[in-house]
């Protein structure tokens, strides 16, 4: 499998064994997650902002109104740090200096560019629906043209990511294993609820097998 490889900026340096730069497994990571945090600095004042985004091969996707700050300031090609996390586990230690929590991170670093051309605008709004639910944008309407005027669309390259992974038991300290504490994991995963329908939605529509049967994508490779 492809790798990207790390540059300084993006190479992990506290505990690198958690480091994974395997291209399927980075994509894998974000395929599965919903929300990405945006950061930026506009003036001498940091921002993170949360949002929705969609990803088309090493390309990834956030959208917003024409009025956002986040757009205003990102699509002027400052510095960006674009962050996802999946959250696997609790870790509980023995000792509770080694309480962890078993998670799959990503971190992309670049600037992002204004997307222009109403083809791959479109293909992109398309793709940050479907992100959230597989096939959502064929069962709903697509944008009109004020809609289009009023969102604006970045994309961001994913050459400069990594990703950082831990799995596994908590690792206490040697003398710790005889201590009469409980010890272990608690896994954690995102459970769908039953889908509850629009108020004045026809009760003639069928609810669409995708949001009964909803599950986020797996796990993907992880490589060592």
């Amino acid at each position: 499998m492809s790798s990207v490889a790390p540059s300084e900026r993006t190479t992990v340096r506290r505990l690198p064994k958690r480091a994974v730069y395997d291209r399927a497994a980075i994509h894998a990571i974000l395929d599965e997650a919903l929300v990405c945090h945006v950061g930026f600095v506009a003036g001498d004042q940091p921002f993170v902002i949360p949002t929705t985004y969609g990803r088309i091969g090493d390309r990834l996707y956030v959208h917003g109104s024409a009025a956002s700050r986040m757009i205003r300031e990102v699509a002027e090609g400052i510095p960006v740090c674009v962050t996802v996390t999946l959250l696997d586990g609790l870790v509980l230690a023995r000792s509770a200096f080694h309480h962890s929590m078993n998670y799959r991170s990503v971190v992309v670093l670049g600037q992002a560019r204004e997307v222009v051309d109403p083809a791959e605008k479109t293909e992109a709004l398309t793709a940050i629906v479907d992100h959230v639910m597989t096939g959502r944008s064929a069962e709903s309407r697509p944008p009109n043209e004020n809609e289009l005027r009023a969102t604006r669309v970045l994309c961001l390259s994913l050459d400069e990511a990594s990703a950082k992974v831990r799995t596994g038991p908590p690792l206490d300290d040697e003398e710790d294993y005889a201590l009469p504490h409980w010890a272990g994991v608690v896994p954690l995963r995102l459970v769908p609820q039953p889908p509850v329908a629009e108020p004045r939605l026809d009760p003639r529509i069928p609810v669409p097998a995708a949001a009964t049967a909803y599950r986020r994508p797996g796990p993907g490779p992880v490589s060592d």
